[in-house]
């Protein structure tokens, strides 16, 4: 599942083709699914001749500013994603080696906006778990309004939140994956983050002490803004991030450093662990 930093890579793609240029055509899939409670025919209405002034982020959700309201607000599922002609697009660790068929439009294209530079910009979802919306006013309607702090952004204080997770009693690892919690954390980022702070995640939020919690939301700024720095290449992540070993549940799955990877599941995820550093 694309997590924030590869929103934030799509939204910056995004931004590089749409900014400061009009739409001049918007082709819609017929998916009652994909577009949530709107037909593609109002979402042409909406977009067509409107210049785009924006493309703004919170969590994984994306949405365009337009001169004119209603704005497009796009979450991309498991699969979804922004694709560029000639640009290779953000390519998912979760979804294995299998790299995406070539040609234009891309497969499962679900909305496909052309500008009057002649540019383009589509958005393809294979698994039609992503949802394409028309809000007036995104960032006060739900469901970006129902989220919690942005995890690259809008991270509270270490004394805010460390009140905020001692009122939580389920275990630390589903917390930091509650979007009306921490927006944008997902099941890597969660896992990652905990393994560098020492953590367990199957103990409760609230048995953590005020330096665990403080370590917790260190790495939360730290994961999530090293991963953007890098446009969410994978292969550029640090050698001795948990990342590059946790996939697969192999049963003699090892660390960079030799450390053995247990799995379990912890709020409905599979997660990877290691007993040895997290306690």
């Amino acid at each position: 599942m694309p997590e924030l930093p590869e929103v934030e890579a799509a939204r910056l793609t995004a931004r590089r083709v749409a900014v400061g240029r009009r739409i001049v055509g918007v082709w819609c899939a017929d998916d009652p699914i994909v577009f949530d409670r709107v037909s593609p025919g109002r979402v042409r209405r909406a977009l067509v001749d409107k210049r785009v002034l924006g493309v703004h982020r919170h969590g994984k959700h994306l949405w365009f500013e337009l001169d004119q309201r209603p704005w497009p607000c796009l979450h991309f599922g498991m699969t979804g994603g922004f694709h560029v002609p000639g640009r290779k697009s953000v390519k998912l660790k979760s979804s294995g080696e299998r790299q995406p068929k070539a040609g234009w439009p891309p497969r499962f294209a679900k909305l496909r906006l052309t500008f009057d530079d002649g540019g383009e910009l589509v958005f393809a979802d294979a698994r039609r778990l992503g949802r394409v919306r028309l809000r007036h006013d995104p960032r006060a309607e739900p469901p970006i309004s129902l989220l919690g702090f942005d995890a690259l952004v809008g991270i509270p204080t270490a004394r805010e939140f460390v009140e905020m997770m001692r009122a939580r009693s389920a275990p630390i690892k589903a917390v930091l994956l509650d979007q009306s919690v921490a927006a944008g954390v997902g099941n890597w980022i969660a896992d990652e983050v905990l393994y560098q702070a020492g953590v367990d995640p199957r103990r409760r939020a609230s048995t953590l002490t005020d330096a665990e919690l403080r370590r917790v939301r260190d790495r939360i700024r730290s994961v999530v803004a090293t991963a953007v720095r890098y446009n969410s290449d994978s292969d550029r992540f640090p050698r001795r991030w948990l990342f590059h070993d946790r996939w697969g549940k192999k049963a003699m799955a090892m660390t960079s450093r030799g450390q053995p990877i247990r799995y379990a599941t912890v709020g409905g995820r599979t997660t990877a662990w290691v007993p040895m550093v997290q306690r």
